[in-house]
């Protein structure tokens, strides 16, 4: 049974090699002189073109705006955390004085809301931090 396959495999092979004669692969070259083939790529895909693409002034002015506004923003984030973090730093010291004015017995309104307020900016600015 293996010696048939094989055999089969081989006189389909030797099918295959025979049927690539020299006479069909000259019209075959013949053909694609008629018809030229396009440039493909990998997986089928159109090559791009050939060639460095050249960048007009009216590009480089895009490109250096796009730069001067991100610098822009980079400055009015780190402005913001720095008022951000001036504000945690003022809140934790009131809340430190609210706390250090309680006694173990009584918890002040004051504190939680203080508490609760430090939280927040203190997501906020990390939520800032980590935007680029």
């Amino acid at each position: 049974m293996r010696s048939t396959g094989l055999a089969s495999l081989l006189l389909l092979l030797s099918f295959t090699f025979s049927a690539a004669s020299p006479a069909s692969a000259q019209t075959a070259s013949s053909d694609s002189q008629l018809n030229p083939v396009p440039p493909f790529g990998r997986m089928g895909q159109r090559s791009p073109d050939i060639g460095p693409q050249r960048r007009t002034p009216q590009d480089e002015q895009v490109e250096r705006m796009e730069k001067e506004q991100e610098k822009r923003r980079n400055k009015e984030r780190q402005a913001t955390l720095k008022q951000d973090t001036d504000k945690l730093l003022s809140l934790a010291t009131e809340l430190k004085e609210y706390v250090d004015k309680s006694n173990e017995n009584i918890l002040s309104l004051d504190v939680l809301k203080k508490a609760e307020e430090i939280e927040k900016l203190a997501k906020q600015v990390e939520k800032k931090m980590r935007a680029e």
